[in-house]
């Protein structure tokens, strides 16, 4: 395990710059043209994966970065290319992230491939969670997975919400109830394999902001995956439930559902890295436009006004981005959030965006609230990170409950 430092090493600073490269060169002079076709960026995609960064390879060494930095490094810069973009490029991340940390061996080296394709033949995954009544309220999930033991087959019926690449994804990794009685803890996750019937796309999602990112519904009528398609299979999740039955009857649901929030952790530090590129790139066009701005015959950086603004904006961003670090080291490392740290960094990177981007355009005043320059877009992309992957109050009410052990509503 490596030891936590905030010097990078030589590595680290080699694909940052490498991919920072790949943002500024094909990402930036491409980003307006899809946040306004509102449509997957197949072609941007495609050149990430010509280079490498898309691929199965790059996003295994990063993951398994003994720092943790690997994917937040990763993912600051992408979104500080552009958020919709950057999006469309590591939306495959999560559903790749459900197989590699829940599903056997075969299981990873079976689909996880198929999830990004080649340089010549890319393919993209989808997470599908979210459900229209179950967004933070997992316990509310209908989706409902019924074990076929003639067949050993599951069959899958239901509705997702909100699945980034959800559609059109070459593999779709959905969560499902399998025990409605235990909550969370009866959930299971399912690999539903390309051309699987049953499955279709719904509707379509036309977004304020990330609109180069495919975002819909994913509707399930009797969709029948194999056995070995269930992650971890079916003796894993057996006892699993067994322990859960157990664990109800002394304990009580309440204490279960607060076990399974926690599992989340461990991602929020990888969507906080997103927000903090967001609020960087605002920043540093905010910046240079308030050094070569001129109005009453000097540059309005002058004005306390605009620099203090502009060294909050600065200390936020610094903030959240060693939030992430910590958490994203401390999950690697194994280190039990005590205190909600992931939670933590994901909510205040998630609002430094908000607010970081809203300060960007008020220093370009009317130029800012304009399509000719980017600071619009990012405000409307950095809108979601107070919302998706837990809204703002669902993280305050996880660290609320971790640091006073009270089950505050």
């Amino acid at each position: 395990m490596g030891e936590f430092a905030l010097e990078l090493n030589d590595d680290q600073k080699g694909v940052r710059d490498w991919i920072h490269g790949f943002a500024a060169d094909v990402m930036r002079p491409a980003a307006a043209e899809w946040d306004e076709r509102e449509e997957f960026p197949w072609p941007v995609v495609q050149e990430a994966a010509k280079i490498g960064l898309y691929s199965l390879d790059f996003y295994a060494q990063q993951f398994f970065d003994p720092t943790g930095l690997g994917v937040p490094l990763t993912l600051e810069e992408l979104f500080w290319g552009d958020a919709g973009l950057g999006l469309a490029i590591a939306g495959t991340g999560l559903a790749a992230i459900s197989v590699l940390t829940n599903g056997t061996e075969e299981q990873v080296g079976t689909w996880v491939p198929q999830m990004y394709g080649d340089a010549t033949d890319v393919k993209v995954a989808a997470f599908c969670s979210s459900e229209p009544d179950a967004g933070s309220d997992v316990s509310a999930m209908r989706t409902r997975a019924r074990y076929d033991e003639a067949a050993d087959e599951w069959v899958l019926n239901g509705t997702k919400t909100w699945a980034t690449n959800g559609g059109i994804a070459n593999v779709h990794v959905v969560v499902a109830v399998v025990d409605p009685d235990l909550g969370p803890k009866g959930h299971a996750s399912f690999i539903v394999p390309p051309g699987t019937r049953g499955l279709s796309q719904g509707q379509k999602f036309k977004k304020h902001g990330i609109r180069a990112s495919h975002t819909a519904e994913v509707v399930l009528q009797d969709v029948r995956v194999p056995g070995y398609c269930l992650l971890g299979g079916k003796e894993k999740l057996d006892e699993r439930l067994a322990r859960a039955r157990e664990r109800v009857g002394k304990v009580g649901g309440e204490r279960v559902a607060n076990a399974a929030m926690a599992t989340f952790e461990a991602s929020r530090p990888a969507v906080g890295a997103q927000a903090v590129g967001i609020a960087r790139a605002a920043y540093e066009v905010a910046l240079d436009y308030a050094k070569t701005r001129v109005q009453f015959g000097r540059p309005i950086i002058d004005n306390q006004g605009i620099a203090f603004q502009l060294a909050d904006m600065r200390t936020r961003i610094d903030a959240a981005r060693l939030l992430v670090w910590r958490a994203s080291w401390m999950a690697t490392a194994g280190k039990p959030f005590t205190a909600a740290e992931g939670s933590m960094s994901k909510l205040f990177a998630g609002e430094t965006a908000k607010t970081v981007t809203a300060q960007a355009m008020q220093i370009l005043g009317g130029n800012g609230y304009t399509r000719e320059y980017p600071v619009e877009r990012m405000h409307r992309d950095a809108a979601i990170y107070t919302i998706f992957e837990g809204t703002s109050e669902i993280q305050r009410l996880v660290i609320a409950r971790a640091v006073s052990g009270v089950p505050i509503r």
